[in-house]
C-alpha cells in the first residue's frame, strides 16, 4: 500500500524516466558548482582568476555543446537550414541571455560573501517569486495546496539564515550584500520562468534554441569584459594561465553540463519543479560543505532542511502539469518551402550518404535528446 501510494506521487512528478534523470543531474550538478567555486577561492576568500573570462568560456562550451548535440543527432546540413528558419529566436533570448550572464557572474561574488549554504538558502527566496511569474506567463493559478508548499519552502529557506546571524550582522548584509542576491534572484526567476515558456511556446528542436540563448550569452558576457576594461586581460597570458588549474577547468565544463541540464529541465519539466530540486541542493550542499569545508551544520540548518521535506512533500501530492509531450520534430510546424526544396535537393544529391548514416543510426540506438 504505503509503495503503491508513492509510486503515484512519483510518477505525477517525473511521468517519463527521462524526467527523473534530468531532476537528479540538475540538483548534482548544481551542487558540485558551487562547492568547486568555493574551492577555487585563496585564504582572503578572493579569486585568483579572472571570473567574467571563466563565465564566457563556460558560455561558448555550451554553445559548442549544443551544436555537437544537434549535428551529431541529425545532420549538418539540417543544422544550418533549422538555424536559418528560426533566427527569430536570436531576438526572443536576448533577455534571457542577458540575465543569465549577469546571474553567472554574481554567483562568483556572492560566494565571497557567502558559505555554500548559506548561500543557496538565500538563493531560495526565488520560490514565491517563481510562482508568481509562472502564473503570469502560463496564465496558470496555482492551487492553495500548491501555494502552501512554496510558502513552507520559503519559510525553510530563510530559517537558516535567520538563525545563524545576529541582528547587526543581519543589518549590514540587507544594506549591502543582500542586495547583489536579491539582484541575483530576480534574475534567475525572469530568465527561468521566461526561458522555459520560449522552450515551449516556440517550435524547433531544443538544441537549436540553446545555439541561440548561450550564442546570445557569449555576446553579453563580451560586453560585460569590455564594459569592466578587462577585453586586454581575456585575450593576454597572463588572463588565460589560471585556466590550467584542474578546479577552474572543472568550473567551465561543470557549466557547460549545467546549461544543457538546465534546458532539458524547463523543456520536459517546470519551473516550479525546478525551484524544489534548488531547495533540495540545501540538503547535500549543507552535509558536504561539512565534510569537504567544516562548515557546521546548526539547528538553523535542521529546521530548514525539515521544511523543505515537508514542502516536497505536499507539493508531490498535486504537482503542476506543464510537461511538453512529443518530440520537438513533431511540434515544429512545416518549414518554408524554399527550405523544403534546399532540403529534397541535399536529400537527392546525397542519398546514398543518407542511406548508410540512417542504417549507422539504427544499429547505435541514437535519439534525439
Amino acid at each position: 500500500m504505503q509503495y503503491q501510494f508513492l509510486k503515484t506521487r512519483y510518477k505525477k512528478l517525473f511521468p517519463k524516466k527521462r524526467c527523473a534523470v534530468i531532476f537528479v543531474m540538475y540538483m548534482a550538478l548544481f551542487i558540485t558548482q558551487g562547492l568547486a567555486v568555493t574551492a577555487t577561492q585563496n585564504p582572503d576568500h578572493k579569486y585568483e582568476y579572472n571570473t567574467a573570462t571563466v563565465v564566457l568560456l563556460g558560455e561558448a562550451f555550451k554553445l559548442v555543446a549544443a551544436i555537437v548535440i544537434h549535428v551529431f543527432n541529425n545532420s549538418w546540413n539540417e543544422f544550418k537550414m533549422e538555424i536559418v528558419e528560426r533566427r527569430k529566436l536570436f531576438v526572443l533570448y536576448f533577455a534571457p541571455a542577458a540575465l543569465y550572464c549577469l546571474y553567472n557572474n554574481l554567483q562568483f561574488t556572492s560566494l565571497t560573501w557567502f558559505d555554500p549554504t548559506s548561500y543557496f538558502v538565500l538563493m531560495q527566496f526565488r520560490v514565491v517569486i517563481t510562482g508568481v511569474l509562472f502564473q503570469i506567463f502560463f496564465s496558470k493559478e496555482l492551487t492553495p495546496m500548491q501555494w502552501l508548499s512554496l510558502i513552507l519552502l520559503t519559510m525553510g529557506c530563510i530559517v537558516q539564515r535567520l538563525h545563524e546571524n545576529d541582528i547587526g550582522k543581519l543589518s549590514l548584509d540587507i544594506n549591502v550584500y543582500l542586495v547583489l542576491i536579491l539582484i541575483q534572484v530576480l534574475s534567475s526567476c525572469f530568465a527561468g520562468v521566461y526561458t522555459e515558456y520560449i522552450l515551449k511556446k516556440q517550435p524547433g528542436d531544443v538544441m537549436i534554441q540553446n545555439v541561440y540563448l548561450y550564442g546570445n550569452s557569449v555576446l553579453c558576457n563580451l560586453v560585460l569584459i569590455m564594459c569592466k576594461g578587462q577585453l586586454g586581460d581575456f585575450f593576454s597570458a597572463e588572463g588565460w594561465a589560471p585556466l590550467g588549474s584542474f578546479k577552474v577547468c572543472y568550473i567551465i565544463i561543470n557549466t557547460t553540463c549545467i546549461g544543457i541540464t538546465v534546458s532539458l529541465f524547463l523543456k520536459y519539466l517546470n519551473s516550479i519543479l525546478k525551484t524544489f530540486a534548488s531547495a533540495l541542493e540545501i540538503v547535500f550542499t549543507a552535509i558536504l560543505s561539512y565534510v569537504i569545508f567544516g562548515v557546521s551544520i546548526d539547528f538553523g540548518t535542521i529546521i530548514s532542511v525539515l521544511l523543505i521535506f515537508i514542502a516536497t512533500y505536499l507539493y508531490s501530492a498535486n504537482p503542476v502539469n506543464n510537461t511538453r509531450d512529443g518530440s520537438d520534430k513533431a511540434n515544429s510546424p512545416p518549414l518554408s518551402p524554399t527550405t523544403l526544396s534546399s532540403r529534397d535537393s541535399l536529400d537527392n544529391n546525397s542519398n546514398h550518404v543518407t542511406l548508410n548514416t540512417t542504417r549507422s543510426r539504427a544499429l547505435s540506438g541514437s535519439e534525439n535528446v
